[in-house]
């Protein structure tokens, strides 16, 4: 079974930047879907982006046009740009997958907008 462990994560001031990488064990090639959620105190976890085998995508209208995903096959890693970070960006970022109906989550990484 596929492991994901992420990383990139960390205190920025509003307006600034962080890529986030998920570092997959095994080959991603096949894996159809790969997605980040975050997760802020309090709230429920929610879907933030969705990369699909073919390269296209799917971005929460909280976050478009300020945060990509992509996937890289070659080196089994996906990526979640992140650019004019905002306070209410901050929470838990977390990548996840479900592959032949096993779903698994990386072990997060905390991303905090504040000055």
């Amino acid at each position: 079974q596929v492991q994901l462990v992420e990383s990139g994560g960390g205190l920025v001031q509003p307006g600034g930047s962080l890529r986030l990488s998920c570092a997959a064990s095994v080959s991603i090639f096949n894996i159809d879907v790969m997605s980040w959620y975050r997760q802020a105190p309090g709230n429920q976890r929610e879907l933030v982006a969705t990369v699909f085998r073919g390269g296209s995508t799917n971005t929460a209208a909280s976050v478009k046009g300020r945060f990509t995903i992509s996937r890289d096959n070659a080196k089994n890693a996906v990526y979640l740009q992140m650019n004019s970070l905002k306070p209410e960006d901050t929470a838990v970022y977390y990548c996840y997958t479900n592959q032949a109906g096993r779903p698994t989550w990386g072990q997060g990484t905390q991303v905090t907008v504040s000055s």
